[in-house]
C-alpha cells in the first residue's frame, strides 16, 4: 500500500485512527467499568495530540495532523458539538423540575454553589502565577470560569452512566435528571456572562431578543408538523440560532444550546431521541474528541499542570460532595443517598469538555490550564461508577426511592 500523499487519504488515515484507536483500547482492554468509551475516546485524543503522540513521532505526527487535515477535521467537530449541546437542551425537562421546586432546587443550588466556590478559590491562586489566565481574560472571568467548570455536571454522559447502572428510567435517575437540568441551564447562563462583550453588547442583546420572538413563532411551527418534519426543521433552527449567538460574539455553542432547549422533548419519539444521540456519538463525537486532544499543552511543565489538576480535582469532587451532603441534611437523606447523588451530579467529562474549548477559543484560559481541567474531568468522570456500583448493590432499596 502507498503512502498516503493528498489530503484526502490523509484525511481519512486520520479519520482510521481516530475511530480506531479508542474502540480497540476500550473493547481489548474491557475498560467499561472504569472508562466508558466515550471517556476512552477523549484520552485517546490526548495520546493523538502535540503533548504525546506529537513528541514521541514529530514527523508522523505533522504529517497526518497537518493544516490541510485538521481544517475539516475541525468542521466536522463543530457539526458534532452542535448537535450534542442541542440534544443536551432538548433533554431538559424544566416541568418536571417545576413539580418538585424545592427538593431540586435546594438540591442544584449546593451541587452547583458549593464547587463553583471551591474551584474559584482555586482559580484565585492559580491566578498569582503566570501562565494560566489567557490573553483576552480579566481576572473576574478567569475566576468564575475556572468555577463554573468544576461545578458542571454533564446530564448526557450522566444519562449514560445511568443507562450503565440501569437506574436512568427508575426514580432515582429522574430525580438526577431533574438536578442536572437545573445546572445544565445555569451553566450557560454562566458562560454568556463570562462571554459577555461590551463593545458588542448592542449585538448581543439584540440576538437575544430576536431569538426569543422567534422561538415563540418556532413552537408554533414545531406543533404543526410531523416528526419526520420536526427534524429536518429542528436543524435548521439549530443552524440560525448557532450562527446567531457567534454572530453577536456569544459562540455558536450557546447557540446550540438555545436551540435546543426551547424544543419539547415530546416533539420527538424517545427512541428515537436515543438513537440519534448515540449516533452522533458514534460517528461525529471522536472527531471532537481528537480536536479537543490537539489541544492539550505541558507548556508550563508537566508536573504544574498535574499540581493543578489534582487541585482542580478536589475542588470539583470535594465541592460536589459537600453540597450534596448539605442538601442531605436539609432534605432528610441518608448518608448512603446524599453520596450517590454526589457521586453521580460530579460527572464531569462532554459538557465541561465543551465548556473550557469556548473558553480557549475566546482566549480566556491557557492550553496549560485547558488541559489541567481536561484531565480533572476525565479523572472525576472515571470514578463515577467505580463508587457508586458498590453502593447501590449494598442499598438497592434507594434505586426506586421517588423522593
Amino acid at each position: 500500500m502507498h503512502a498516503p500523499t493528498n489530503t484526502t487519504e490523509i484525511f481519512l488515515v486520520a479519520m482510521g485512527i481516530i475511530l480506531t484507536v479508542p474502540y480497540l483500547i476500550w473493547r481489548i482492554g474491557r475498560t467499561d467499568y472504569y472508562a466508558p468509551l466515550v471517556v476512552v475516546q477523549i484520552i485517546a485524543g490526548i495520546l493523538l495530540g502535540p503533548g504525546i503522540l506529537g513528541r514521541i513521532f514529530p514527523d508522523y505526527y505533522n504529517h497526518v495532523f497537518s493544516p490541510a487535515v485538521i481544517a475539516p477535521l475541525n468542521g466536522v467537530a463543530w457539526w458534532a458539538v452542535m448537535l450534542f449541546v442541542c440534544v443536551a437542551g432538548i433533554e431538559l425537562d424544566l416541568k418536571r423540575v417545576w413539580q418538585h421546586r424545592r427538593e431540586s432546587l435546594t438540591t442544584a443550588g449546593f451541587a452547583l454553589g458549593t464547587p463553583l466556590v471551591m474551584g474559584a478559590a482555586v482559580a484565585l491562586g492559580m491566578l498569582m502565577l503566570p501562565g494560566w489566565i489567557g490573553t483576552n481574560a480579566q481576572s473576574w472571568q478567569f475566576v468564575l470560569g475556572i468555577g463554573m467548570a468544576c461545578a458542571v455536571t454533564a446530564l448526557p454522559i450522566l444519562i449514560l452512566l445511568m443507562e450503565k447502572l440501569a437506574i436512568l428510567r427508575e426514580p432515582l435517575g429522574q430525580r438526577l435528571l431533574r438536578y442536572s437540568s437545573l445546572d445544565d441551564v445555569a451553566i450557560w447562563g454562566v458562560l454568556a456572562v463570562v462571554l459577555m462583550d461590551w463593545a458588542r453588547v448592542g449585538k448581543q442583546f439584540g440576538f437575544l431578543i430576536t431569538f426569543a420572538l422567534l422561538a415563540i413563532a418556532y413552537r408554533q411551527l414545531m406543533r404543526r408538523l410531523a416528526e419526520h418534519d420536526r427534524w429536518y426543521v429542528a436543524l435548521v433552527w439549530l443552524v440560525a440560532c448557532a450562527w446567531g449567538a457567534d454572530w453577536s460574539g456569544l459562540h455558536y455553542m450557546v447557540g446550540a444550546f438555545l436551540a435546543g432547549a426551547v424544543m419539547d422533548a415530546e416533539w420527538f419519539d424517545q427512541d428515537s431521541m436515543d438513537q440519534f444521540r448515540r449516533c452522533v456519538l458514534l460517528a461525529f463525537m471522536p472527531v471532537f474528541f481528537l480536536s479537543t486532544g490537539l489541544r492539550t499543552n505541558w507548556g508550563i511543565g508537566g508536573t504544574a499542570v498535574f499540581i493543578a489538576a489534582a487541585a482542580l480535582l478536589a475542588a470539583s469532587i470535594g465541592g460536589k460532595l459537600l453540597g450534596i451532603r448539605i442538601t442531605g441534611k436539609i432534605l432528610g437523606w441518608s448518608r448512603n443517598e446524599s453520596a450517590v447523588i454526589g457521586w453521580l451530579l460530579q460527572t464531569k467529562a462532554l459538557i465541561m469538555i465543551i465548556f473550557v474549548n469556548v473558553l480557549l477559543d475566546k482566549q480566556l484560559i491557557t492550553n496549560d490550564t485547558f488541559t489541567a481541567l481536561l484531565l480533572m474531568a476525565i479523572v472525576s468522570t472515571m470514578l463515577s461508577i467505580p463508587v457508586v456500583a458498590p453502593r447501590l448493590a449494598r442499598d438497592p432499596e434507594l434505586i426506586s426511592k421517588a423522593v
